[in-house]
C-alpha cells in the first residue's frame, strides 16, 4: 500500500512539473498554477446563497388543475394596534379589489377569504369593499373587539357583536394569536388572558348557533418558543424578528397553548374550528392527527406551512390522504408584504403551492425568495391524486363556508 501511494505521488509530481515548465502552463492547459486560497474572513450567513447542483426535473405549474378557494389571506388591518392588539375598528386596506382580481384570475383562484375583516364599522367597510362589490369572489371574517374587554358585561357584548357581524355579512370569526399571547387583563398590561378563558364561552357558542366557523391561531412554530441560539433551526428568522420570539418572560409554552385550545374545542362540540397553519404544529403531524381523530369539529389549513410539510413529503402525503376531507387550501397571503416572502401575494407564491401539491418535484424553494425565509432547507412535492386535490383546493372550503 505504501509503495502504491509513493508511486502515485511521484507521478503526480512529474505531471505537475512537465505540465507547467519554466514559462508557466502549456497552452490549453486548465490546471491552475496554485490551489485557490479560502478567504480568512468568515462569510456572513446572510450573504450565503448556495446554488443547488442537483439536476432533477422541474415542473412549472402556472395554474392549478382545479379552481382554488384561498381560505387564509389578510387584505386589511386595524388602523391602530398596540402590543399586538387591534384597538380601532377602522381598517387600512392593503390592495384594491382590481389588483387582487388580476392575480386571482390568472392563477385560477375562485375566491379569497379575508380573515382579518375587523369588526363594527371596519367589518362593514370590508364587506362593502370586497364581498358586495364582487359577490362570491371575496368573503370576510370578523374579529373580537378586544378594546371593549374591560367592560363589565363583555362576554354578552362580544357574543352580541358576533350576531351583528353575521348580519353585516361576516362568514366566520378569526382569532389571531392575540388571545393567549398578547391580550392581558388590562388589555395591554397585566397577566395574559388564557385561550380557554371562560369569558369567551358565549362567543364560541354563538358561532356554533349561527353555523359559522372559527378560524383560530393560538401558537407559532415550535422554534419560536426556544432560545434564539445556534441550535435553533430558525435562528435567522428570529434574529431578524426578535419580537416574534415567545421564549421566556411570562409567555406560556407551545404545549400549554395547544392544550388550552383543545379544551375550548372540547367544551364547544357544536362549533366548527378551523385550526390554522396545520393545527399550529406542522412540525409534528402525529400530534395534529391525534387532534383530528379526537375532535370531529376540527379542520386545518396549510397556510404558510408548506415549508414544514414539504420537508417531510412521505409523512405529509399520508396525512393528506388520510384527512383529505378536513384539509383546506390557504396561503396567509398579504398584499405588498415584501418583508415576509412566504406570505407575499403574487403569482410566484401560488405557483409554489400548486407545485408542492400537484407534482413529485424534488428540492425546490418554498417561498419566492433568494434566501429561505423560515429555515435553511428546501421542499419536495407530494403529488396528490385528483380526488384529493379537488377537496383541498375548494370542496372542503365550500362545505365549511356553506357555499
Amino acid at each position: 500500500m505504501n509503495t502504491r501511494r509513493q508511486l502515485f505521488q511521484a507521478a503526480a509530481s512529474t505531471v505537475s512539473l512537465t505540465a507547467f515548465g519554466a514559462a508557466g502552463p502549456r497552452a490549453g492547459s486548465s490546471m491552475p498554477l496554485s490551489a485557490p486560497v479560502a478567504n480568512d474572513s468568515p462569510l456572513p450567513i446572510t450573504s450565503y446563497e448556495p446554488k443547488s447542483m442537483l439536476r432533477v426535473p422541474e415542473t412549472h405549474v402556472p395554474r392549478p388543475r382545479y379552481p382554488v378557494i384561498d381560505i387564509h389571506t389578510h387584505l386589511s388591518w386595524s388602523t391602530h394596534s398596540e402590543n399586538g392588539i387591534e384597538l380601532a375598528a377602522e381598517r387600512q386596506f392593503l390592495a384594491s379589489p382590481e389588483e387582487l382580481l388580476e392575480v386571482m384570475d390568472g392563477k385560477n383562484i375562485r375566491a379569497m377569504v379575508n380573515l382579518t375583516g375587523g369588526y363594527d364599522d371596519g367589518l362593514r367597510a370590508s364587506v362593502q369593499r370586497f364581498d358586495r362589490a364582487h359577490p362570491n369572489r371575496f368573503f370576510s371574517f370578523t374579529e373580537p373587539s378586544y378594546a371593549r374587554f374591560l367592560e363589565a358585561d363583555y362576554p354578552r357584548l362580544q357574543a352580541h357583536e358576533i350576531e351583528q357581524a353575521h348580519r353585516d355579512g361576516a362568514r366566520g370569526l378569526k382569532i389571531l394569536k392575540t388571545l393567549g399571547l398578547c391580550l392581558r387583563e388590562n388589555i395591554t398590561s397585566g397577566a395574559l388572558v388564557k385561550v380557554d378563558d371562560r369569558r369567551f364561552d358565549p362567543m364560541w357558542d354563538t358561532c356554533g348557533q349561527l353555523g359559522i366557523p372559527v378560524a383560530i391561531h393560538v401558537s407559532d412554530p415550535i422554534a419560536f418558543f426556544q432560545p434564539i441560539d445556534r441550535f435553533n433551526e430558525r435562528y435567522e428568522e428570529l434574529h431578524n424578528h426578535p419580537d416574534w420570539s415567545f421564549y421566556g418572560r411570562d409567555f406560556p409554552s407551545n404545549a400549554e397553548l395547544l392544550e388550552a385550545r383543545n379544551r375550548v374545542i372540547t367544551r364547544h362540540p357544536k362549533t366548527q374550528f378551523l385550526v390554522l397553519h396545520v393545527g399550529n404544529f406542522a412540525e409534528d403531524l402525529g400530534n395534529v392527527s391525534e387532534c383530528l381523530d379526537r375532535f370531529p369539529n376540527m379542520t386545518v389549513d396549510i397556510a404558510a406551512r408548506i415549508g414544514e410539510l414539504g420537508r417531510q413529503p412521505r409523512t405529509a402525503r399520508k396525512f393528506f390522504d388520510k384527512y383529505q376531507d378536513r384539509i383546506l387550501f390557504g396561503t396567509d397571503a398579504t398584499p405588498h408584504g415584501d418583508e415576509f416572502p412566504q406570505q407575499l401575494y403574487c403569482d410566484r407564491l401560488y405557483e409554489i403551492y400548486y407545485r408542492f401539491l400537484e407534482t413529485d418535484d424534488e428540492y425546490f424553494d418554498y417561498a419566492p425568495s433568494n434566501i429561505p425565509p423560515q429555515g435553511r432547507w428546501r421542499i419536495y412535492g407530494i403529488g396528490l391524486a385528483d380526488t384529493v386535490l379537488k377537496k383541498v383546493y375548494s370542496e372542503n372550503a365550500e362545505r365549511l363556508l356553506k357555499l
